[in-house]
């Protein structure tokens, strides 16, 4: 009994740390979020940004799934919660069945378009054979659309999985789920794969790429090194090689921001899953999940930003569309 409620007491100080965790951070995280996505998306429309047309369409996708997971997320999520009275009308519709399936999938589209980002990256620095067939304007749009197919059916089981209305407590816990799912074995070894899947496989994936990818790197920097000085006697600056070693330093934020922002969602989902087994030896405080859900979000602004950013015609092109749109609201408030 002692433990019992040792274990409630901590359950409501972690709530209250996760609400206001709630109240402060995510509103002003959306509005952020949705802005860059955004903005990114229409800058890399543009087409200026020196990038070839394969390129853009990866950047462009990763931005637009980007911004899917913040739309569904942080915006409708909130709907059904706070004008639970006008939509009662909607839950017949299985809305929060959809949502769940729509979440998810978005969730999918933006790690895997990351995953199929990085192998494109590596077909071309490593495979010059299969470069001109893969890495085209035709291929991307296969991949892409064929990632996006297999994310939405590999997420289906969510709209059996809940029940159709949204949790209504302190806070917006999102759809409903019975007791008897929750201590399912089906349910937990397919939420498990879930999470398997998503993100413990891109994880593998996005770092044996990237080692492959800067191995080659240094592989021919050293082989270019030698060339110029025996050729000239010394080793001047050579601009080449400082573009590959931007792309190394690249390479390895991309993959440390994709696995810290990921890694305690992560943990937390596979510990919840043992506590509602059974396992309950680890008591993981309740702000942990809001925290891993903040910086699982996060990624949904950093990742593209980190590929965009980099690219200096993106920088200006991004002054240009924001030197445009500021004249655009001086001109309409006069």
């Amino acid at each position: 009994m002692d433990r019992l409620r040792d274990l409630g007491a901590q359950f409501h100080r972690s709530l209250k740390v996760a609400m206001q965790v709630d109240k402060v951070v995510k509103k002003a995280y959306a509005m952020l979020a949705f802005i860059v996505n955004l903005v990114t998306i229409v800058v890399l429309s543009r087409k200026k940004c020196g990038l070839s047309k394969c390129v853009t369409q990866y950047l462009v996708a990763m931005a637009a799934a980007d911004l899917l997971v913040i739309i569904l997320d942080l915006m409708l999520r909130q709907i059904p919660i706070v004008f639970r009275e006008q939509l009662l009308f909607m839950w017949n519709l299985r809305v929060c069945n959809i949502h769940a399936v729509l979440l998810y999938a978005a969730t999918d589209c933006s790690v895997w378009f990351t995953v199929t980002f990085t192998f494109d990256r590596f077909v071309v620095i490593c495979c010059q054979k299969l470069k001109s067939k893969y890495c085209n304007e035709k291929t991307a749009p296969v991949v892409l659309g064929t990632v996006t197919v297999l994310s939405c059916l590999k997420n289906i089981f969510w709209y059996f999985m809940f029940r159709n209305e949204y949790m209504m407590l302190i806070l917006p816990w999102f759809c409903f789920v019975t007791q008897e799912v929750a201590q399912s074995r089906m349910w937990a070894i397919i939420e498990t794969l879930h999470h398997i899947l998503t993100p413990c496989v891109p994880f593998v994936l996005v770092l044996l790429l990237n080692a492959l990818t800067v191995r080659c790197i240094l592989v021919t920097s050293r082989a270019r090194w030698r060339l110029r000085s025996h050729n000239n006697g010394y080793s001047p600056r050579d601009p080449e090689m400082e573009s590959r070693r931007k792309s190394i330093i690249l390479l390895f934020a991309i993959s440390g921001n994709f696995i810290l922002l990921w890694a305690m969602f992560m943990v937390y989902s596979i510990w919840i899953r043992m506590w509602s087994m059974g396992d309950q030896s680890v008591y993981i405080p309740f702000y942990v999940q809001q925290m891993g859900v903040m910086l699982q979000l996060l990624s949904c602004c950093t990742n593209t930003c980190i590929y965009a950013v980099a690219q200096t015609k993106f920088r200006e092109q991004l002054k240009n569309v924001v030197k445009y749109a500021f004249a655009v609201i001086v001109r309409f408030m006069k």
